[in-house]
């Protein structure tokens, strides 16, 4: 079983940083891709920036020219470097990866336990 490790949440001003990191463990054979996902209280999961396995890259409108999703491939790990952070980017940060087993099994998605992030004075 494909099992994601995220860590680097916690308590930041507005207009400072933080940096999640996710790896991705468990047999894995593909990866196709991998990605953040936010949630609040209340209201739906939302993407924030995926990375598809040679594909364009893909950010929420609101952490545009803010966060930046990059991934090391040979560790299986994606990254969100997240800059400028408001009180809006509040939220538990959801690690995703799409991923395959084996060459036979078929693609399936992926999420970590998640990791909470606040901005606040």
């Amino acid at each position: 079983q494909v099992q994601l490790v995220e860590s680097g949440g916690g308590l930041v001003q507005p207009g400072g940083s933080l940096r999640l990191s996710c790896a991705a463990s468990g047999g894995i054979f593909a990866i196709y891709n991998m990605g953040w996902y936010r949630q609040t209280p209340g209201k739906q999961r939302d993407l924030v920036a995926t990375i598809p396995t040679g594909g364009r890259v893909n950010y929420a409108e609101s952490v545009k020219g803010r966060f930046t999703i990059s991934t090391d491939n040979a560790k299986n790990t994606v990254y969100l470097q997240m800059n400028s952070l408001k009180p809006e980017d509040t939220a538990v940060y959801y690690c995703y990866t799409r991923a395959k087993q084996t060459i036979i099994s078929p693609q399936q998605d992926y999420w970590g336990q998640g990791t909470q992030v606040t901005v606040s004075l």
